[in-house]
C-alpha cells in the first residue's frame, strides 16, 4: 500500500487523503451527488490501495458500481451511529419511500419525495406520537450529512423535495419491505410498553 501511495503525485495523494477522510466522516459516498462524484471515481481507480489502508484500521469498503455507492463498514460497534427513536423511524420511512418510488422510476432517475410524503407515511403507520417539525428537520440534516438524502428547498415546508440517494439501500440492507415495516412497528411498540 505504501508503495502505491508513494507512487502517486501530490495531487493524487491529497485526493486520497480527502477521500479517506470523507469516508471516515460520512460513511457513505454517492456517485450521483455532486460533492461526492470526484471522490467516488478516485476511490474506484485506487480501490486496492483504499482496501489495504482501511483494512489496517479495521474497516472494509463496500462498493456497488451498479448503484454508484460506497459504504465504509467497521467491525467495531463503537464507530456506529446510535439513532434516536424518531431518527430511526424516519430513516426506515425514507427506505420504504425509496422502495415504493423506485418501482416507477428508471435506473437513471432520482428517487424524489416530499416532506408531505414522509408525514403521510408516518401517519399511515399509526404511530401514537406525532412527528414534530424539529425532529424532522434535525433528522434530515443528519441524513444529508451522511449522504443519504439531498434536500431541495425549505425543509420546514410540506412541499420541500427530498432526493433519497441510493446509499439508503446500503444503510438499510433489507430487501424485504415487510421486514422494514416490522422494524418500525417493533420500535413503536417498545416505546408504547415503556
Amino acid at each position: 500500500m505504501l508503495d502505491a501511495y508513494v507512487a502517486m503525485n501530490i495531487t493524487q495523494q491529497n485526493q486520497f487523503r480527502d477521500t479517506a477522510n470523507k469516508l471516515l466522516s460520512y460513511t457513505f459516498l454517492c456517485r450521483d451527488k455532486k460533492d461526492n462524484r470526484e471522490s467516488y471515481y478516485f476511490l474506484m481507480s485506487y480501490k486496492e490501495v483504499f482496501d489495504e489502508f482501511f483494512k489496517i484500521l479495521g474497516y472494509e469498503i463496500n462498493l456497488d458500481t451498479t448503484l454508484g455507492t460506497v459504504m465504509l463498514e467497521g467491525a467495531s460497534a463503537s464507530n456506529t451511529l446510535k439513532l434516536k427513536r424518531d431518527e430511526s423511524i424516519i430513516l426506515l420511512i425514507l427506505r420504504l419511500l425509496y422502495h415504493e418510488k423506485a418501482k416507477d422510476a428508471s435506473l437513471n432517475d432520482n428517487i424524489i419525495c416530499s416532506v408531505a410524503d414522509v408525514h403521510e407515511k408516518y401517519d399511515y403507520l399509526q404511530i401514537k406520537r406525532k412527528l414534530n417539525k424539529t425532529d424532522l428537520v434535525s433528522s434530515m440534516r443528519l441524513f444529508r450529512r451522511y449522504n443519504l438524502v439531498e434536500i431541495t428547498g425549505d425543509i420546514t415546508t410540506s412541499t420541500c423535495r427530498i432526493v433519497i440517494l441510493p446509499t439508503i439501500l446500503m444503510a438499510i440492507k433489507s430487501e424485504d419491505v415487510t421486514s422494514v415495516y416490522q422494524t418500525i412497528m417493533h420500535i413503536t411498540n417498545e416505546e408504547a410498553d415503556k
